[in-house]
């Protein structure tokens, strides 16, 4: 399809020059640039194509950027950044030096807030409202959520505040896709459905009929209460429960509907709360077929759809976990796996088919997915909570409070440790070394490969406390795994290679990296295995022997392993040179996680380099 309409718009102002019928054109030009575009870059394509005519009616209706439009979580902003003049940046979508996959701040004037995790755009929204109302700025703020992010606890905090919130110019719009990323998650109209013609309900109803029926007078009073509290619960009553004005639901792809409803509440003041019905992977086949298959694919024919390689593809690390959880499952059947909206991505989906009784995906709400695992914990089963490191920093006084201080038994498998490559520092999971050594109780093991991480999860799993395994996004060094449900010494590192001068103290899969410097250098190598508790016998060891130690992590160096091992030099009495490698104290860009590694100096050559420099010079 020709872009010669697309072309053309170069901020949102030129919208404002066309007709309704002109405005359908350019949504289907804009739909078949994104498809040719993420196919050839790779990135979020389903949410991207079902919010085209929603980014059109907006950036029609509204002055953007002197309005604020906020999209959650923003991973179906692509619309939205073509549209602001960012067109040609599609072209190094996620790559390092290139545009962001997300709204960013620091890109662009028409991105009011930077998103990438949920449900946090109603309450950005109202802060700004505020703001805007006590400056005496006239100005409209939108916040577009989907379903499954409205599943969140964060809504419906900032849903409270906001109705009650005097002058604000506010509109909440429900992009309503009947679907998160985990297919189990229903959206709310659909648990409100489920609700309402469901056998509780009904039987409930029954029974009441049925004590009420010879007083006549009470059983009119009944159904008129029935009817009522049947009202309470739809979405509509629902929201304006809260102080907001519902209208809707209304066709998300229709322009005809969209544009004078967007119009009409512009001039309404107050929480305003619009419901548009979009489907995600709109106008294209495959990707409306298989939504989750299309929501975050790499490159691609569009012609033919994604295509599975004849290759075999190395075991990832979610991969390895997900098999490990079945197997422990198997041979115990205390074993509750949780999930909080991650059932794909953690690698849970085979569990989820043998177990469903054992598995719970609590949706976009990762406190309570942590606290619901201190309550399973209690009552003396053991959870296992499969969470992406960097979504359980939303977690983090559940994690303290609940679990840690009562010392519960709960295993935390951490997916996405260290950089996340595409996603950016947004997703990635720098800090979860370095916030959870400090807290009492707590186990945290550092696998350095495929192998390594599956004896590490038994041995944290049987460990009887809050423990945790960190692993990262992708595939290792291609280490057979070893089937079986073996368990290490917790607490113990072990010796890869012997050497002189120097001995270095891994932490994680940074291992093969340190092993060429080794080599090269002639060095020795330990993989620590633990942070916590560290195996300070075999940092005194190490010490004793070498000249100097060198720290490597794939985590922040500030408070991380190698600050551990510093702390242990210090209260044993020794001198020793120490260079902890790891993440420096900045927020790291996107781009393919062997480049940014480098960036850092955490491949190879930099390891060698920073050792060198420090130690040989």
């Amino acid at each position: 399809m020709s872009t010669e309409l697309l072309n053309s718009i170069h901020s949102p102002a030129d919208l404002k020059h066309l007709d309704r019928r002109t405005l359908m054109r350019l949504a289907d030009e804009l739909r078949s640039f994104l498809l040719q575009s993420v196919s050839r870059t790779g990135g979020h394509l389903s949410s991207n194509l079902g919010t085209v005519e929603l980014t059109v009616a907006l950036h029609y209706v509204y002055d953007t950027p002197h309005d604020r439009i906020i999209w959650d979580v923003g991973h179906q902003s692509y619309p939205h950044k073509i549209l602001t003049g960012r067109k040609e940046g599609m072209a190094h979508l996620r790559q390092f030096g290139g545009m962001s996959g997300f709204p960013k701040r620091s890109e662009s004037e028409y991105d009011s807030f930077g998103t990438a995790h949920s449900s946090t755009s109603i309450s950005a929204a109202l802060g700004m409202a505020v703001a805007s109302r006590n400056a005496g700025v006239s100005r409209q703020h939108i916040a577009v959520i989907g379903d499954g992010a409205l599943t969140a606890g964060m809504v419906f905090e900032a849903m409270n505040n906001a109705g009650v919130t005097p002058d604000i110019n506010l509109l909440v719009i429900l992009n309503d896709n009947d679907m998160s990323i985990s297919p189990p998650v229903g959206a709310m109209n659909r648990y409100l459905a489920r609700l309402m013609s469901g056998q509780f309900y009904a039987a409930a109803k029954n029974v009441g009929r049925a004590v009420l029926q010879h007083v006549p007078p009470v059983l009119e009073l009944a159904r008129r209460f029935e009817e009522h509290a049947k009202g309470m619960v739809t979405p509509a009553t629902l929201f304006e429960e809260m102080g907001f004005n519902y209208v809707g639901p209304i066709d998300g792809h229709d322009l005809d509907a969209l544009i004078p409803t967007l119009q009409n509440m512009r001039a309404l003041k107050g929480p305003q709360f619009l419901h548009v019905v979009t489907k995600k992977g709109q106008g294209y086949k495959l990707a409306e077929a298989d939504p989750v298959l299309y929501h975050g694919p790499g490159k691609f024919d569009p012609a033919i759809g994604i295509q599975k390689s004849n290759s075999a593809p190395k075991t990832t690390f979610t991969q390895v976990f997900g098999h490990w959880l079945c197997d422990m499952a198997d041979h115990d059947p205390r074993l509750i796996g949780i999930t909080p909206a991650m059932r794909e991505g953690s690698g849970m989906v085979e569990f989820d088919r043998r177990f469903p009784t054992r598995y719970f995906d609590v949706g976009i709400a990762e406190q309570h997915a942590v606290t619901f695992a201190a309550g399973i914990a209690c009552e003396g089963q053991k959870p296992v909570v499969a969470i992406y490191s960097t979504f359980l920093q939303r977690a983090y006084d559940q994690l303290i409070h609940d679990v840690a201080l009562q010392n519960l038994d709960v295993t935390f498998a951490l997916d996405r440790a260290g950089l996340v490559g595409a996603d950016g520092a947004t997703h990635a999971g720098n800090y979860d070394i370095a916030f959870l050594r400090c807290i009492p109780n707590m186990v945290v093991a550092t696998p350095s490969d495929e192998n390594e991480c599956r004896l590490l999860l038994s041995t944290c799993y049987q460990y009887p406390g809050p423990a945790s395994v960190r692993y990262p996004r992708g595939s290792g060094c291609g280490a057979a795994v070893q089937p079986g449900l073996d368990t290490v010494p917790v607490g113990r590192g072990i010796v890869r290679r012997r050497g002189s001068k120097i001995a270095i103290l891994v932490f994680g899969t940074l291992l093969p990296a340190a092993m060429q410097v080794a080599d090269a250098l002639d060095l020795s190598v330990v993989d620590m295995r633990f942070v916590k508790p560290l195996d300070q016998d075999l940092v005194r060891e190490m010490a004793a022997g070498h000249e100097a130690l060198v720290t490597l992590e794939e985590g922040c160096v500030m408070g991380g392993a190698g600050s551990a091992v510093a702390e242990t030099l210090n209260q044993s009495g020794l001198v020793c040179p120490l260079l902890q490698l790891g993440l420096p104290d900045l927020f790291i860009d996107h781009g393919e996680q062997a480049a940014l590694l480098a960036g850092v100096g955490l491949d190879a050559a930099g390891i060698e380099h920073s050792i060198r420099k420090r130690f040989y010079s």
